[in-house]
């Protein structure tokens, strides 16, 4: 019997309820947890990182079987996700903790993320340059318990903050429909 080796995959792509279900539903997901990573203070709470002040964004963390689900393919779903124009946040959601960012745990993981990065931009998808930032993964601290599986606990209200915050109509026209 094979020995079954996870792998770690870290994205930060504005509000992380909507981050969590277009991963978790993905064959050899193991899990994806909502949290926060990329700051300066250790175990920061919503209240912190929203408050701009601890340098962290919010950030799923995918624990993943990369034999039946490729951190490449993770990396096309994450753009599919976001605004990859937009540094200034995601959608609604403006500021640093909103910021889009790729994190990476291993020199594989930056040269996939990169050469992903370079395809999009030479597409010509976007008429703007992708800003999507690529940078080494840093401790990753899990949200409190009412953010985590946010879309499964409180749909209603994950649904009507995706299609209001802005993200449901320009994934719909930038990526669903192309």
């Amino acid at each position: 019997m094979s020995e079954q080796k996870f792998e770690k995959a870290t994205f930060a792509g504005g509000c992380f309820w909507c981050m969590v279900k277009p991963f978790e539903t993905q064959p050899g997901i193991e899990s994806v947890v909502s949290g926060y990573t990329g700051g300066h203070t250790v175990n920061p709470t919503y209240e912190e990182v929203c408050s701009e002040t601890t340098g962290h964004t919010e950030a799923v963390q995918i624990t993943f079987d990369p034999e039946k689900f490729s951190y490449q393919d993770l990396v096309e779903i994450y753009w599919q996700q976001t605004d990859p124009t937009d540094a200034g946040g995601q959608f609604a959601d403006r500021g640093s903790s909103y910021r889009p960012v790729i994190f990476y745990h291993n020199e594989e993981q930056r040269q996939l993320a990169e050469a992903s990065k370079e395809a999009l931009q030479n597409s010509g998808r976007f008429k703007q340059p992708i800003v999507t930032e690529i940078q080494p993964a840093e401790p990753f601290y899990p949200a409190e318990t009412y953010h985590q599986g946010f879309y499964k606990k409180n749909a209603a209200h994950y649904s009507r903050y995706r299609q209001g915050s802005g993200r449901a109509d320009f994934i719909e026209s930038n990526w669903v429909n192309q």
